[in-house]
């Protein structure tokens, strides 16, 4: 017999977020959170998504032993300002049997009915700025410290019970020494003296803070054309800058301003940390943090985050500017191979952005919908 419990206590919780641990023990490809933080996202007090969203969580238990977990997310900013009925879902993790699956959906759906939504999609988190999707293709690649990891049975549970295609992912990679370095050095300057443009490239931390608030600004105004968009607050940019901005190194951060001084465009990458957080095993004491800072020096590999660039110069050459500058700092320091985040298979301004670089699609993911009168309940 299978049996739901909603997790309401800090011991509950941690149960919660440790499940994946059991689920992915020996597999070489699937990279652990910080349970400290993870804790930290899924706590009401302390992550600001909570003020426009609300989350359940539930695990499925079997012979007294957790076998399944699953948030159930409202984005009541999305329901009440876009008028988009969705009910979320979202830290999908099960072991391999489809009753577990179906009883755990069913409490997402039961929920968005209650509340009157139209519609599940998941795996999704509270914003855009959350992970997204389980893997269909590139089981075989290591994760990212920015995406979940998924067994290729998730996928096969949900197309099971129902679930369509709602959005397709693409993860890409290149290798530095596939960008042609002098070239984008001679459109950079060249877009520079057009545009009365110039590059701000940062030392350490304490020069980029006084650009972060202005940076989240112009990452609303750049990405709020992309389907079901959540707009990001003022509490929320304080949060990512307590919780990221301390992380990158300087050299991965690179902005675009104009003659007043005004933010145009901005590009961040992130030093590739699965292999540290693998050793890390979830913790950051007592020897944690030592493999996350060694991994901050000198990486080999990094990943691309963010790149936003404001409407008035998109389809202006911008991005050479920060292709440019990304490409000396890169080279000096010895990185071999740029991730990308995932990005929407639609999503043609960002492909073609990458185009010239060589990239190679590794993995693929994806959100999967359902209307919610159509999932059948006991």
């Amino acid at each position: 017999m299978i049996t739901l419990k909603e997790m309401t206590t800090k011991k509950e919780m941690k149960q919660f977020v440790q499940f994946p641990f059991s689920i992915y023990k020996n597999n070489p490809y699937w990279v652990p959170p910080i349970i400290k933080e993870e804790l930290d996202v899924l706590n009401k007090e302390i992550n600001p998504a909570f003020e426009n969203a609300e989350a359940f969580f539930y695990v499925a238990i079997q012979n007294n032993k957790i076998v399944g977990r699953i948030a159930a997310i409202i984005n009541w900013y999305e329901v009440k300002n876009q008028q988009i009925k969705k009910m979320r879902f979202g830290w999908f993790d099960v072991i391999d049997n489809i009753d577990v699956t179906k009883l755990l959906i069913q409490k997402v759906q039961e929920i968005g009915k209650k509340n009157k939504l139209t519609y599940m999609e998941g795996p999704v988190g509270f914003s855009n700025l959350d992970k997204v999707g389980v893997l269909t293709d590139g089981f075989d690649h290591i994760g990212t410290m920015v995406t979940w990891y998924s067994n290729a049975y998730y996928k096969e549970h949900l197309e099971q019970l129902g679930f369509i295609k709602e959005k397709e992912y693409l993860e890409n990679k290149f290798k530095l020494s596939k960008v042609d370095g002098p070239y984008y050095e001679r459109i950079s300057n060249l877009i520079k003296r057009r545009f009365k443009l110039k590059s701000l490239n940062f030392s350490n931390t304490k020069e980029i803070m006084p650009y972060v608030n202005e940076m989240f600004d112009l990452f609303n105004k750049t990405y709020v054309t992309l389907s079901s968009y959540v707009p990001i607050s003022e509490n929320q940019i304080d949060y990512f800058k307590k919780k990221y901005i301390n992380f990158i190194n300087p050299d991965f951060i690179k902005f675009v301003v104009d003659e007043s001084g005004k933010l145009v465009a901005f590009g961040i990458m992130m030093p590739s940390f699965s292999e540290a957080l693998q050793k890390a095993k979830g913790k950051l004491f007592p020897f944690g943090i030592f493999h996350l800072l060694k991994a901050k020096k000198n990486p080999k590999t990094v990943t691309s985050y963010l790149i936003g660039v404001d409407p008035e110069y998109q389809n202006k050459g911008i991005t050479a500017i920060i292709f440019s500058d990304f490409t000396t700092s890169f080279n000096a320091i010895g990185v071999e191979t740029v991730i990308r985040t995932p990005e929407l298979e639609d999503n043609n301004a960002i492909h073609q952005l990458w185009k010239n670089f060589d990239p190679q699609t590794h993995k693929k993911r994806r959100t999967y919908k359902m209307n919610i009168k159509d999932y059948p309940v006991k």
